[in-house]
């Protein structure tokens, strides 16, 4: 069938094309995050205005990624993918020189709609294309992407608003997000497996209605939502405890905590790979077990046990998120080409939708962690 099989040339031109993929999606999305108090002093806008730049995206991302990963049954894969990166590198450019807060969160409405087109098709094209062997350690290079891009866009963000501006800052992240995008549109193979067909809204709803009677897919999901809600929710509260005393650390500081994001890149190939080999199942709870641990050590007033209980955290969050993706990639009876783009849209939209809710409780206590 010509699948794409680990080792193989192609095989690596698409991983790390997806890998950039994801990087240019996750750093676009957050690189506004550590720029919110910023926001709030230059626009004069109140703390909870000021993280609506970061809540109008990924609302839009979590609406769009449903309607575009429909499309891309008749657009094609590749397609949308390149497309929605292109034009969410230019509105990032374009969000630098916003005059007013206003016009900010006009730009960043419109790229949460462009960049839902990656993460809505990714899983559907790695479900077409990769070998299912290898399909594990594809899916956790994938993750892995996304995890380096959270990180990169709120630290290079953060650190170039202190030395320049938030909008040399924010023109930075869209410049380096158009070369890679233009990469990303050279290196990816093109669909072989992928045939077109016309949208169809009725059979999409049909689709993720039985999607929702699965009681297997139904677990998938739900642990999808809770590991993108936990995740988020620790991030979002464990700064506010750093800031505070006994601790007293600086903002800059806690900004480069996002570094063990970098956990999470490996685990999510590592782990990723690993189920292929022990199954999904074990290591999808090696994953869960190792979040719980990590989180119960945040709970030590000791800083370092903070520190290495958060890198824990996020090695088993990342780890177990490309697990359950893989999976679901995996579990459909129904051909796979068929199924496979709404069920990555819905378990995406399930994740992003959960993870504004927790952010939605973290402005309550003070904004977006």
């Amino acid at each position: 069938m010509n699948y794409l099989v680990e080792g193989t040339p192609a095989f690596r031109r698409a991983i790390w094309a997806l890998f950039a993929g994801g990087f240019v999606t996750f750093s676009i999305l957050y690189d506004v995050q550590p720029l919110i108090p910023v926001f709030s002093q230059e626009f004069n806008v109140s703390p909870a205005m000021g993280s609506l730049a970061l809540s109008v995206s990924t609302a839009a991302l979590a609406v769009s990624m449903l309607i575009l990963g429909s499309l891309s049954e008749s657009w094609g894969r590749k397609p949308v993918m390149v497309v929605s990166l292109l034009l969410s590198s230019l509105l990032a450019m374009a969000t630098a020189w916003s005059p007013d807060f206003s016009s900010l969160l006009l730009f960043r409405l419109f790229q949460g709609v462009v960049l839902a087109g990656l993460p809505a098709v990714a899983m559907a094209y790695l479900g077409e294309e990769i070998d299912p062997g290898s399909l594990g350690v594809a899916m956790g290079l994938y993750i892995s992407g996304n995890s380096i891009g959270g990180l990169a866009g709120r630290v290079l963000t953060g650190s170039l608003t202190d030395f320049f501006s938030w909008r040399l800052a924010m023109a930075v992240i869209g410049g380096i997000s158009l070369f890679l995008s233009f990469w990303f549109w050279w290196k990816l193979p093109s669909s072989t497996h992928f045939q077109a067909r016309r949208p169809d809204v009725g059979q999409l709803t049909r689709s993720l209605g039985r999607h929702l009677k699965d009681p297997a897919l139904l677990r998938l999901f739900a642990v999808s939502f809770i590991l993108m809600g936990s995740f988020v929710t620790m991030f979002n509260y464990i700064g506010f405890q750093l800031l505070a005393p006994p601790y007293n650390l600086s903002q800059t500081v806690v900004g480069w905590i996002f570094v063990v994001y970098l956990t999470g890149t490996v685990s999510a190939a590592w782990m990723g790979k690993g189920a292929d080999r022990r199954g999904r199942r074990n290591v999808l709870w090696f994953g869960l077990i190792l979040m719980l641990v990590g989180a119960a050590l945040t709970l030590s007033p000791l800083l370092w046990c903070k520190v290495i209980g958060l890198a824990m955290f996020t090695f088993g969050f990342f780890g177990s998120h490309s697990v359950a993706s893989g999976w679901v990639g995996k579990k459909p009876k129904q051909p796979r080409r068929k199924l496979l783009p709404s069920i990555s849209s819905f378990i995406t939209w399930a994740r992003v939708c959960r993870a504004r809710l927790a952010d939605g409780f973290g402005s309550i206590w003070g904004g977006s962690g």
